[in-house]
């Protein structure tokens, strides 16, 4: 048995591969951005193609940097950011339209037209999701209606979708020579086209969008040992590792962080937060804002569920200080600058810039800074991003606390925001548990590893993977029970002050 196990981890902002050892230690990495295209307002798009380049160098960044050949590879598991859209041609490779983002609003109609009928609840109970621009199947339905050429092409089956998993599992397993299209069970629950309970495509819901099911790829598990054959001999890995992992990044960052028994949570801080509640073998309905979703797949065994509250814009705040406000030069200058004051000074930001998310799922939302005096400064908005980014997960947990009953005890996090500890102390003051971070913070990437290793038996068990999760630092609140309802409180008047901002027709 090889040594290693490799994960490529595409993000919504950029796209890195590492490689792990049976310890689960961090080997090797290489990581590359890749542009934000935003055409209009509320638009968001990737090339798929920057992408899939993007991918190649940084396999053969990595492998070539540290001395690391395929045959040094157990396997190769995948993680993608999940609802993201790429319908391309079979015969060509080319896409016929940028990748639509999962943070995309253009097809807030679509969502709201299905809202207003029966088929919304259909959605709900059949893909355990409201009718929301957050998932692909709209995306689908935006390109057929208003790209050229697209609708014909589908059905004659030459045009076909996927999410970031398929395109790059297509792209690495031959592209237009011999391509596998596939996806796993946890990012085809992310479209609104599958149903949770036969793990299939499902025909009334495709209706609901007008996608042809011969666009869509098979749905298998996400870890198994001939998941998706083996990498191409003409690609960056050179035809030898298996290809035995995918899974979307939210479900990859709880194996990651071994969240493995009914109960179990985790909230993953990237361009977005991700909280997710293990509720093992029972498929929950939430009747409290949240997503019903599959949490993964090993081989025949069962799927295990998980209630989510996805939050749209948290890392992604921060970055939009450094790009579009210019007030800060790196991630890492929040912390420093966010800690020159000792509270937010009454500014609120709620970054609503796609609309909000769970527990909300209001399209009409727009991004608002609150609360402004003369005697607020660069500070005061610095520290109030990073509260934002708290205060949303707040709003999840206690989603999720109406929904299961079983109050948080330990916030187990992950995800680049982790780095910042002062967001990590104000995070423990905001929940009143502890906040809890683990040795290797890139989780997403290590559950990818995992859910290929177990496939190969690289790893032969779970409790092999609970072995080597350990604790880096913990977080205990400071605030005492007045401050922060009063905060939490303000917070809420402020998410009222974004409400109605857009008309949705």
């Amino acid at each position: 048995m090889p040594d290693f196990v490799g994960a490529v981890d595409q993000g919504t902002t950029s796209t890195r591969f590492m490689v792990f050892d049976h310890g689960g230690h961090e080997i090797a990495r290489h990581q590359l951005e890749h542009e934000q295209i935003l055409p209009r307002p509320g638009w968001v798009e990737h090339n798929p193609v920057e992408i899939w380049e993007r991918t190649s160098a940084v396999l053969q960044t990595a492998m070539n940097r540290f001395g690391i050949g395929p045959a040094d590879l157990a396997a190769l598991g995948i993680t993608n950011q999940r609802e993201t859209a790429v319908v391309w041609d079979r015969r060509t490779g080319r896409p016929y339209y940028n990748a639509i983002v999962w943070q995309d609003t253009r097809t807030d109609r679509i969502a709201s037209a299905l809202d207003e009928t029966e088929a919304g609840q259909i959605i709900r109970q059949k893909a355990g999701l409201p009718p929301a621009t957050y998932f692909s199947g709209g995306k689908i339905q935006w390109i057929l209606d208003n790209v050229d050429g697209v609708r014909a092409a589908a059905d004659r089956g030459e045009a076909i979708f996927g999410t970031i998993d398929t395109w790059l599992l297509w792209n690495l397993t031959g592209g237009v020579d011999g391509g596998v299209h596939i996806t796993d069970v946890t990012n085809a629950s992310r479209t609104m086209l599958m149903n949770l309970e036969t793990l299939d495509w499902d025909d009334e819901l495709l209706s609901f969008f007008g996608v042809p099911r011969r666009m869509l790829p098979e749905i298998r598990p996400s870890s198994a040992p001939d998941l998706h054959g083996h990498t191409t001999t003409h690609g960056p890995l050179g035809g030898v590792v298996p290809l035995s992992g995918d899974v979307g990044d939210q479900q990859a960052a709880m194996l990651g962080q071994v969240c493995l028994t009914a109960g179990e949570a985790k909230n993953t801080y990237g361009t977005g937060n991700f909280l997710l509640l293990n509720t093992g073998e029972k498929l929950v309905r939430s009747h409290n804002g949240l997503l019903t979703t599959v949490c993964y797949k090993f081989g025949d065994q069962k799927p295990v569920y998980a209630l989510e509250g996805s939050i749209a814009v948290t890392g992604s705040a921060v970055q939009w200080l450094r790009d579009q406000l210019g007030i800060i030069q790196g991630a890492s200058q929040s912390e420093s600058l966010a800690a020159e004051v000792e509270d937010n000074g009454g500014v609120y930001f709620v970054p609503a810039f796609s609309g909000l998310f769970a527990p909300y799922w209001r399209s009409d939302a727009r991004g608002a800074i609150v609360g402004l005096s003369r005697f607020n400064n660069n500070a005061h908005i610095a520290r109030a991003t990073l509260e934002a980014i708290c205060y949303q997960s707040r709003d999840v947990v206690d989603a999720m606390y109406k929904d299961s009953g079983v109050p948080l005890e330990v916030l187990k996090v992950d995800g680049g925001v982790t780095a910042n500890n002062l967001c990590m102390q104000i995070q423990a003051d905001i929940l009143g548990v502890p906040v809890s971070r683990p040795v290797v913070a890139e989780t997403t990437a290590l559950g990818a590893a995992y859910a290929a290793g177990l496939a190969v038996g690289f790893w032969q068990s779970l409790d092999e993977l609970r072995e080597n999760w350990n604790e880096s630092r913990r977080w205990h609140p400071q605030w005492n029970d007045s401050e922060r309802e009063s905060g939490y409180a303000g917070w809420q008047k402020a998410v009222k002050r974004t409400l109605d901002w857009v008309e949705i027709h």
